[in-house]
């Protein structure tokens, strides 16, 4: 059963920009244990609110099971406690949802992430009793991720209003780019004035804030976690010009995922230019592979160029 507690404390913490960590890799089912401990001090150095790992940046889907249970106990151990862990529990097996739920409790994550099951697309009453059930089979609090992109299924606003009624549930991470889904989102604060809504385009995070979003989970901020903490502080105190400042770098770097031809391009550019800043390898789990020279040359120009950028722009970024 969940600890209401933990749950509030939860969605008291979660606000402002939480990365989706990559998960570095040394070679087939090897976590490349020093690339992940520098990945997560160099996030938490630049002011990160917690860390989403097994996602989508993190190629959950592409991981053995022994291998997303290892990345958990590592990462629960490197970030001590310093900001909240959330896990990515979505899977094609309810039972293997349930089983590293389980896991992550055990390890001591501070919360869960359950996007729709891919594969065969659920009806949204089969969705609505899914969530139910992992929510009845874990201490954990839980988050939504809304991935119709991957997925296939969204988790539409009157399945989430029925979800509501569960307290275990915190919130949304809605990675639609749907902003009027985005705003329908926001009106289940009448009947949860708890939940937290967290958008995951990195060019959406102004336009969703004025909305009244929490915070953004965004994948650059693996690379230049500064950038977007300190995009999500302009934003929340109203200093127009350095929005408009960090903005400019955010585009830049957003140039990085245009590199490469294949849809795991973004996952590939981050990593690349993670490789390239000295943080973590940049190996894919398979069957995926890095970017070669004229693609990693590419990236580095663009990390050159968002230096340049932040250099007459003052931003501060402190990550390049």
């Amino acid at each position: 059963m969940i600890d209401q507690r933990a749950a509030d404390e939860l969605s008291a913490r979660l606000s402002g920009i939480v990365p989706p960590l990559v998960t570095p890799l040394q070679d087939v089912d090897r976590l490349d244990v020093d690339g992940l401990g520098a990945l997560i001090e160099h996030v938490l150095s630049g002011g990160v609110s917690g860390v989403f790992i097994l996602g989508t940046t993190g190629e959950a889907p592409s991981l053995s099971y022994r291998l997303r249970r290892e990345t958990i106990q590592r990462v629960v151990q490197f970030v001590g406690g310093r900001v909240p862990v959330l896990v990515g529990v979505t899977d094609t097996s309810f039972v293997e949802t349930q089983e590293l739920s389980t896991f992550a409790a055990d390890a001591g994550a501070t919360g869960l992430v359950l996007s729709t099951p891919y594969y065969f697309p659920a009806g949204q009453t089969e969705l609505r009793g899914y969530v139910g059930r992992v929510v009845q089979s874990t201490p954990l609090p839980l988050m939504l991720y809304n991935m119709p992109s991957l997925t296939k299924v969204w988790f539409e606003v009157e399945t989430l209003r029925q979800l509501a009624e569960h307290a275990a549930i915190i919130g949304v991470k809605d990675s639609s780019a749907d902003m009027r889904y985005f705003g329908q989102l926001l009106q289940l604060r009448q009947a949860r004035d708890d939940w937290r809504f967290l958008v995951g385009p990195e060019h959406l995070l102004p336009q969703a804030m004025q909305m009244g979003a929490d915070g953004g989970v965004h994948g650059g901020a693996n690379c230049v976690p500064s950038l977007f903490t300190g995009l999500y502080d302009a934003l929340s105190q109203a200093r127009v010009a350095e929005v408009e400042s960090r903005m400019q770098c955010v585009n830049k770097l957003q140039e990085i995922y245009q590199v490469g031809k294949y849809a795991s391009r973004f996952i590939k550019a981050t990593k690349c230019a993670l490789s390239i800043m000295g943080i973590c390898s940049d190996r894919l789990a398979e069957p995926f592979h890095h970017f070669h020279a004229p693609e990693r040359q590419r990236v580095q120009q663009l990390l050159r160029e968002l230096s340049a950028i932040d250099s007459a722009d003052h931003c501060a970024l402190g990550d390049l």
